[in-house]
Parts: structure tokens; C-alpha cells; sequence
């Protein structure tokens, strides 16, 4: 191996590394390839590819192995060639990540991988993905690509240098505060379990994994058919041989005793039914009647018998459930991403999934699924395939689930390396607990890089399609993967969408979809082709600059009159908005005040913030008249939102810390394995608040924590405090 100087592919030099590492993959994923011989791979890959970080685990599994590379791109093997583009490494035979545990014989020998632990955790994704409890409008998860994985940026230096031109707060209007305490700083999500969330199902019951067991179920007892009670034991017997081509007579002759017409039915119904491949006539013979039981002809009689006799395996039984409901806790992965993974391993279509909400990717959240029609113990499979999940508390029920119908969430959340004095922490979280915090739309609302996707969902309102082009592909400051630099490149030189099309390996990216769309349908057709990038996507644009406008228009309402109710504001009665008069307002707090998204079924207040609406979307070129667009996906209805939301089960302590790369929350899992809870040391020299609190739906958490810390929770501030990202 030590005079072998490269191999090209697809025209690609590659380093005898790379070369290496290929193969090394590919006989990992062979199911023939020997225990040892395995073992001796893996330690070998280890070696040659230090940066992936893979699990120092002896010997193994196929299946553990299919897990961790599905988990890394492969693209990553070749990290250490200069030059190189990513190669991906196709599983044997064509099929990808499948689990062997779910086909076959598991091997209990093999030792099963834990949940990732947080020395894996790498650098911040690039993104935030959409808050807790975003109303099923908002579903904004970021396409994945063709390795199941969002668009990343790698190493921390690199996303440290896009978010130099990312967004802050006031660029999206979150401007005011409730409070008057003083603010101070901290960490936030220094550590994904800094985030822990656990939704509250539609029953107001807190979802936990805190059973990994499978249910056991009675089995059904054999329904008798009442077909078979037609015939004697010797008629069953001569039918079954002559089913099964043993009579010689190559007939079997019934006779009616009892002949009606009843009676006659009832008998050649029963041999079509518990006989499949035979055929029945009636013959009358010396005066009686008899029923005649023969072989049809040709191959649909083959073909039935093949059906009777081959074994159910996909039976489901009528006693249970068609949905098998389970909780799903994941760490560093949102929600689209995991139903993705497990429709894969699964190998179903990832609609079969149903859930209430989606949840953040930097955390570790807890949620119900459902699934139609897979079992339990098929479910349970996946605990011994996948990193970063865990499945349990299955059951059974007749109902999938629906996207809103929970009651909230409920968050436990770390702050570290604060700044501020216990009487600080504790008028801060009092001021929480009793008046709450502004209902801002978070920053995951806007997108983290130099073009904001509010800037988009303006160009589509205004009907530009030129300018929406732009926005998407045009090079834009800061650091992103290399291919999308290429593409952007290609776009802005030639404006040819196949030429930049063919930068991006990935093509189920934003980008990708879109020049897609323009290579099928001509500039001449954009609206046509930016409907290749799929709808939520597409809806995520307009909604954004829905709630920059709310935004901005709620910092004016609180500058203009502060935290309580005035005439000509809107209040919400059995879901219908009303205007207050000043004696009405003189009844009313600020916790009834709603403000609308602008729409054409809204309608909006009647004081001089309400006007401010219709300038604004005037010196947007957009008519607060008509709010109707000619594609009626981008069409405006409206909604409303209230000003102010006051989290329940608020409660908080502070912590003294030594290490900062030490858990400060005991998870789900770390309680199932019986690990103890984080032990804290007194003297320790940092300082973390530990807070938890419940929310409703469509409610960011990072503006409750805006509201305690009186600091920017953009990502761009934030990274600049997280010296920890970038090491």
C-alpha cells in the first residue's frame, strides 16, 4: 500500500486515504465480512480518519455500524484530500442504512451502542430549527438532503464567521421588555441537554420515555367459521386431498339432504371459502341432488391455493389499535430529521408518521408519535440501530395524532456562566413567573444567515419573482458548505441553472429544488418552478414576513401605551376579534390584548399603532386591501396573537459548576439506565441558572429566556459569548 500514489473516479483523484477508507466502509457494511476481519477494519478506519470521532467499541455489529455512518456522512471520510470532492459510499446491493435487526435474528451478543453522548457533539448546526410549539403553519424544518442530513457547516470556525453577518434581535423588531430588573448574561445552549423538552399531550399529561418495554397482548382466540360446520369429518377429508391434487376421482360429491335453495348456497359458498382453488356446480342424479367440488382451471386455481397457503406475516388484529403510539426522545436532531431516519430503517413512507408538533434540533426533547400499522416490537428494534433515540411506552390506539392538538410544552432549560447576583436571578424569574414575557416571534422564525427569509416572503407578496430568485441563489457573505459557494458562483457568472445544478452533490437542498425547477420550466415560468421547493418550505417565506410585521407592530404598541389595555385595541371573544372601547379597556388587562398577523380576515386596531399596518405594507409596495395573491397558496388570511403569554409551572435554581463539559440536567434515559442525577460541587467557579417552565403552543422559549437575561438570544450574539462552540 505504501507505493500507491492515487485512483481517479468519476474523473476524482483521490489519496491512497480516501482509497482506504472506501473500501474499509464498504466490507464494514458487508453483512459476510467476519467478526475479526471487522474488528481489524474498524480499528483501521479509527486510525485513518481520526476527526470522525467513530465509537471505540470492539467488533462491531452491522447494524451498529449502519447507525454511526448514518449519523456522519460519508462524505467526511475524505475530509483529510485536499481538493477532493465528497465521494458517498453506497450500501451493499443498493439499499440504504437498512437495519439488519429489523429482518433478521438479532445478535444479543453484540453489544448495544448507547445514546450519543455529548463528547460527540461537535459544533452548532448552522441553523436553529422552529421553537417549541410552533403552530402547525410554521412548519419550517429545513429539507433534508440526499444523506438525510440538513445543510450543516462543520467546524465551529466556519459558522462563527457566517454568523458575523447573521441577523440580531433588532433586525427582526424584538425590541421591548415587560420587566424593569436588571438583565445579565449567560450561555445559552452552550450544550444541547441545556435544552430539554417534554411535551404536554392534548390530556395536559407530561410525555416521558419511561418504559422501553413491548406490550403483551392476548391473543386472539381462533374464530370458528360457520362455514365449516357445513360438511362431516370424511367430507373435510376428501375435500382437503382433493385441494391438494390427492383424490384420484378428481371430484368429491356432496349430497344436499336438507334440498333448498338456502341449503345448496350455503354448501357451495362454504368450499369457495374454506377450499380456495375449487369450484362447485350441482348435478342431479337418480333424483337427488348433489354439490360436485372439481378443480377450476388454469393457473388462477394455482394461484389461489398459493395464496391460502402462504403464511400471514402482515396480519392485524381487529381487537387492536391501527396505530401504535410511542414516545420518541432524540438528542441534537429536530423532529423531520427523526421521522426520516426511522421511515428509512423502516423502510415505509415517512407520512405513515403522525405527531402534534415539531421540536428543536440543539436539544433533547421528549414527544408522542404515532405510526399506522408498524408493531411494537418492530419499533422496539430501532433502540438497538440508532444513536441519538430512544423509543418506549408503546401502546395501541384507533386514532393517529394531529399537529396542534397538545397542550404545550414543558422546558427545562440551562443558562450557563451567568452573570447576575441572586437578587438578580430572583427578581428576574419572579417577573417571569408573574407577568410573563412579550410573545415575540424568535429568531428561528428568520433563518441565520445574511439573507432573511422575511426578505424573500416580501419579494412573493409583491409578486417578484425576479427578486425571489436573487434572494435564494445569489452569493451571499459568510461561510457555508463549499458546494453552495460553487453554485452561487455559477448562478451570479451564468445565471444557467443546470451548469449551477450541477455544483451541489446534494439536490434536495432549497437551492437544489429550485434549480430544479428553473432546468425544467424556463425562467419564463418561475412561479412554476419555485413550486419544485416543497410547501412548506414555500409558506415558510411568507409566514416569516407575517411575523416581522407582528413584531415590529407589537414594539410600537408597548412604546405607544405600555402594559395595559386602551381603547381601540383588540381583544378575542369565542374566537372572534373586537375592538375596545375606553370603558371596555378600563376592564380588560394586557394579557386579554391580541395584535394580528396582517391578512384579509383580520381586522386591526383602531389607534394610531393600528394604522401603522397599512404604512408599513405601503412602503412594502403591498396593499392592506388586498391581501389576496394570485397564487393562492401565498395568499394572506391572517390571524391573531396575543401580546403577552405567562408560563406556568415556573420554578429555578442556581447552580455551581467545575467542569463545563459536565451534564447539568438528569435525562429520561440517564434515569431508565438508573444513572445517578448530576452531583453539583458548591465551590465550583462557574455559575449556571437552571429554570424550567411550560408554555402554550406556538410560543418561543428563547423570548422567555430573553425576558430573564434582558440579553439577545440570536445566534449571532450568542456565538460570540460560546467560546466553547469553537473549540
Amino acid at each position: 500500500m505504501g507505493g500507491f500514489q492515487g485512483v481517479t473516479i468519476s474523473g476524482v483523484k483521490y489519496t491512497w486515504v480516501g482509497n482506504l477508507a472506501y473500501f474499509i466502509v464498504r466490507s464494514l457494511l458487508n453483512p459476510c465480512t467476519s467478526r475479526s476481519i471487522r474488528n481489524s477494519l474498524w480499528v483501521a478506519l479509527r486510525y485513518h480518519t481520526p476527526h470522525l470521532r467513530t465509537p471505540d467499541i470492539r467488533a462491531p455489529g452491522v447494524c451498529q455500524i449502519h447507525s454511526f455512518f448514518f449519523e456522519v456522512p460519508i462524505s467526511n471520510l475524505l475530509i483529510p484530500m485536499a481538493d477532493a470532492e465528497p465521494m458517498l459510499v453506497p450500501a451493499p446491493g443498493g439499499e440504504k442504512r437498512a437495519c439488519p435487526a429489523l429482518e433478521e435474528e438479532v445478535d444479543h451478543s453484540t453489544k448495544r451502542p448507547r445514546v450519543q453522548k455529548e463528547e460527540k457533539n461537535g459544533g452548532p448546526s448552522h441553523k436553529l430549527p422552529q421553537d417549541e410549539g410552533e403552530e402547525p403553519e410554521g412548519e419550517e424544518t429545513e429539507p433534508l438532503d440526499e444523506d438525510g442530513e440538513g445543510e450543516g457547516l462543520g467546524s465551529g470556525e466556519a459558522f462563527a464567521e457566517m454568523m458575523k453577518h447573521g441577523l440580531t434581535e433588532l433586525d427582526v423588531g424584538i425590541l421591548k421588555f415587560v420587566s424593569e430588573h436588571q438583565g445579565f448574561s449567560g450561555i445559552l445552549k452552550e450544550r444541547y441537554s441545556d435544552f430539554v423538552v417534554h411535551e404536554i399531550n392534548k390530556e395536559g399529561k407530561t410525555v416521558r420515555l419511561d418504559d422501553l418495554s413491548v406490550p403483551e397482548e392476548a391473543e386472539e382466540a381462533p374464530v370458528e367459521q360457520p362455514e365449516s360446520q357445513v360438511f362431516t369429518e370424511e367430507q373435510k377429508q376428501q375435500l382437503e386431498q382433493l385441494q391438494l391434487f390427492k383424490n384420484k376421482e378428481g371430484n368429491v360429491s356432496i349430497e344436499v339432504a336438507d334440498d333448498t335453495k338456502e341449503k345448496r348456497t350455503l354448501v357451495h359458498k362454504a368450499v369457495k371459502t374454506l377450499y380456495p382453488g375449487l369450484e362447485t356446480k350441482t348435478e342431479e342424479r337418480e333424483g337427488k341432488k348433489f354439490i360436485v367440488a372439481y378443480h377450476a382451471a388454469g393457473q388462477k386455481a394455482l394461484a389461489e391455493v398459493k395464496e391460502a397457503a402462504a403464511p400471514r406475516k402482515h396480519s392485524w388484529p381487529k381487537s387492536r389499535g391501527a396505530f401504535c403510539h410511542f414516545v420518541l426522545y432524540k438528542e441534537n436532531r429536530d423532529t423531520m430529521e427523526a421521522i426520516n431516519v426511522l421511515s428509512k430503517f423502516l423502510r415505509m413512507r415517512p407520512n405513515v408518521f403522525s405527531y402534534m408538533g415539531t421540536k428543536d434540533k440543539r436539544a433533547i426533547t421528549v414527544q408522542e408519535i404515532a405510526v399506522l400499522k408498524i408493531t411494537a416490537e418492530r419499533l422496539s428494534h430501532l433502540n438497538k440501530c440508532l444513536n441519538n433515540f430512544k423509543l418506549g411506552n408503546f401502546c395501541y390506539k384507533k386514532h393517529p395524532l394531529k399537529l396542534g392538538e397538545l397542550q404545550g410544552n414543558h422546558f427545562t432549560v440551562v443558562i450557563r456562566n451567568i452573570t447576575g447576583t441572586e437578587e438578580q436571578v430572583q427578581q428576574a424569574m419572579s417577573s417571569l413567573r408573574e407577568t410573563g414575557f412579550i410573545n415575540y416571534y424568535g429568531m428561528q422564525r428568520f433563518g441565520t444567515t445574511a439573507v432573511p427569509t422575511h426578505q424573500v416572503g416580501k419579494a412573493i407578496l409583491q409578486d417578484n419573482w425576479k427578486e425571489v430568485i436573487d434572494l435564494i441563489l445569489k452569493p451571499r457573505p459568510g461561510a457555508e458548505k463549499g458546494y453552495l459557494v460553487k453554485c452561487r458562483e455559477e448562478w451570479a457568472q451564468s445565471q444557467d441553472p443546470e451548469a449551477a445544478l450541477k455544483k451541489l452533490p446534494v439536490k434536495r437542498c432549497v437551492e437544489g429544488q429550485l434549480l430544479r425547477g428553473l432546468s425544467m420550466y424556463g425562467k419564463k415560468n418561475i412561479i412554476t418552478a419555485f413550486a419544485m421547493i416543497p410547501r412548506n418550505n414555500r409558506l415558510m417565506y411568507i409566514h416569516s414576513y407575517q411575523s416581522f410585521m407582528w413584531n415590529t407592530m407589537v414594539s410600537r404598541r408597548i412604546e405607544a401605551f405600555g402594559l395595559k389595555a386602551v381603547e381601540g385595541d383588540l381583544v378575542l371573544r369565542g374566537g372572534t376579534a373586537f375592538v375596545l372601547s375606553a370603558a371596555e379597556a378600563e376592564t380588560h388587562s394586557i394579557q386579554d390584548v391580541v395584535m394580528p398577523l396582517p391578512g384579509f380576515d383580520v381586522i386591526y386596531p383602531t389607534h394610531h399603532v393600528g394604522k401603522g399596518y397599512r404604512e408599513m405594507l405601503s412602503a412594502d409596495n403591498l396593499d392592506i386591501d388586498n391581501m389576496r395573491h394570485r397564487v393562492r397558496d401565498y395568499s394572506l388570511a391572517g390571524a391573531y396573537r396575543r401580546i403577552l403569554i405567562k408560563p406556568s409551572d415556573v420554578s429555578w435554581e442556581v447552580i455551581n459548576y467545575e467542569d463545563p463539559r459536565v451534564s447539568l440536567v438528569h435525562t429520561d434515559v440517564e434515569k431508565l439506565e438508573d444513572q445517578p442525577p448530576p452531583v453539583f460541587n458548591k465551590e465550583g467557579k462557574y455559575r449556571a441558572l437552571r429554570m424550567e417552565f411550560s408554555l402554550p403552543p406556538s410560543t418561543y422559549a428563547t423570548m422567555a429566556i430573553r425576558e430573564v437575561l434582558k440579553m439577545d438570544t440570536s445566534i449571532k450574539n450568542q456565538t460570540q459569548l460560546n467560546t466553547t462552540w469553537l473549540n
